[in-house]
């Protein structure tokens, strides 16, 4: 991904800074969670959504365990890179601790900050400080053409 191309992400993702907090939801200024917000952007980048997601509920990483998030970044954004190869406007996906799946998102933004939608909030800015940092199961680059 070009520097340009990753600036263009993070302009998409702060597009939606402000926009609540909303399980399943995907639309800026109306409602988002986490997925929804990299769908959301993904739309404005791409036009359309490589796939829908199937409904599931808040708890689906405990209770399937299945690594559903990071295998849909694989399957639309490549293999993960290191994460000392993170640049602004990269997919990250977090895990929230060892031996369950991984179910939070966001894009990274400079000087250490990445663009997510947090629940009881909304999608906010925040730094990227340590205990973001070990959480994160994975770091994948949006194509520049889709």
């Amino acid at each position: 991904m070009s520097e340009r191309f990753g600036e263009q992400v993070v302009a998409v993702a702060r597009g939606f800074i402000g926009t609540p907090y909303r399980h399943q939801g995907s639309l800026k200024g109306v409602g988002c969670d986490c997925l929804g917000l990299v769908r959301g952007v993904w739309r404005e980048l791409y036009g359309v959504e490589p796939e829908t997601p199937a409904p599931y509920a808040p708890d689906w990483a405990e209770r399937t365990g299945e690594e559903r998030l990071l295998d849909a970044a694989m399957r639309h954004c490549g293999p993960a890179l290191p994460l000392a190869a993170l640049r602004p406007g990269d997919l990250l996906v977090f895990r929230w601790r060892d031996g369950v799946a991984a179910k939070h998102a966001g894009i990274a933004a400079p000087d250490d900050r990445f663009i997510h939608a947090y629940e009881q909030a909304a999608v906010i800015e925040s730094p990227l400080i340590a205990c973001w940092r070990r959480r994160i199961a994975g770091v994948f680059r949006f194509p520049e053409h889709c």
